[in-house]
């Protein structure tokens, strides 16, 4: 059975057949939750609001975009309306802070020195660039569903991207002190060819 059989069945009233899409999207749509909220507490119950939304909306999921994008941009919406709270708490310290974590390894890498260093230096990223690069990168979205995840368009969506590329291979060179890490190099290249191969 496709995800569109599974979705008309889901409109039809077929309860099984959604518990079977949250299966197949449970984990990338709580590894984006994570990365906003930090904690795991805090992620599971985006996730379980984000699947209830998403259940109690199917009707007007059309299609247009993958149900993948759709879902995504349910649980970040349903994370910033968590998130908001502690941003009137501390704006002055948030602001233009990372709001999420990393999860996962950095284009195969496996090293714990490597990986540790690009957590730091992701975290750093202002957060549209750094969940452009995240949902790119980590969760191989294409660029439209980037926008539609994000609500933005598709070329802010490629900006954004590109401008985290360029302040990711910044913020490394200035934490290295221009050592030449292959496994750095290596990761450059990968994000650099990425961006280059979606732009033509």
């Amino acid at each position: 059975m496709d995800e569109q059989e599974l979705i008309a069945r889901v409109k039809s009233g077929d309860g099984p057949a959604f518990e079977i899409l949250v299966r197949l999207h449970y984990r990338g749509a709580y590894n984006l939750a994570l990365r906003f909220m930090k904690d795991h507490g805090g992620a599971d119950d985006v996730v379980q609001d984000s699947f209830v939304k998403a259940f109690n909306a199917m009707e007007s999921f059309r299609g247009d975009s993958s149900f993948k994008s759709w879902l995504f941009r349910i649980v970040s919406n349903t994370a910033k309306n968590a998130l908001r709270p502690r941003h009137e708490r501390m704006r002055a310290d948030l602001e233009e802070e990372d709001l999420g974590s990393v999860q996962g390894d950095f284009s195969g890498l496996e090293r714990a020195q490597t990986s540790e260093i690009l957590r730091a230096a992701i975290q750093q990223l202002p957060e549209r660039q750094r969940l452009s690069l995240e949902l790119r990168i980590f969760d191989d979205m294409s660029f439209k569903e980037v926008a539609e995840v994000m609500d933005c368009p598709f070329d802010t969506a490629k900006a954004n991207f590109r401008h985290a590329v360029l302040n990711l291979k910044k913020i490394l060179q200035a934490s290295q002190g221009g050592k030449a890490l292959e496994e750095m190099k290596q990761a450059f290249q990968s994000l650099q060819e990425d961006y280059d191969h979606e732009r033509k």
